[in-house]
């Protein structure tokens, strides 16, 4: 049996060793989103409404491909982490888990079909 003080126990990463750097990549992500929503919008919003070649023609080149790509990726990175913030406080055990699993393979998956999307309008 161990005597450990208040302070002593409290030291460290926390129970998971894990919360610092959780909170440290929802914040990378935060203010990547700042910038990258703006751009995507203002990038989008010009051919919106427009038919399929021109939009074809305008992802074809390489700047608002690129901001699409990285609004995709860096969005679904952080409903991710936001999501397992959410699941971890109200939910335990094996239900936890396989929900934690399931919405991660699926916002996996919406990048992947996003990305390929956005190839096949870029080639």
């Amino acid at each position: 049996m161990r005597y450990l003080t208040d302070r002593k126990r409290a030291e460290g990463l926390g129970s998971a060793k894990s919360g610092v750097h959780h909170h440290w990549s929802m914040i990378v992500s935060s203010v990547a989103l700042l910038a990258l929503i703006p751009l995507f919008i203002f990038t989008f919003g010009s051919i919106l409404g427009s038919d399929h070649a021109e939009v074809a023609a305008y992802f074809a080149r390489p700047f608002p491909a690129i901001v699409a790509a990285l609004t995709l990726v860096v969005g679904a990175k952080h409903f991710v982490g936001g999501f397992q913030v959410m699941i971890e406080d109200y939910m335990h055990g094996t239900p936890q888990k396989v929900v934690l699993i399931l919405m991660t393979c699926i916002s996996y998956a919406a990048v992947a079909v996003g990305l390929f999307a956005l190839a096949r309008l870029a080639f």
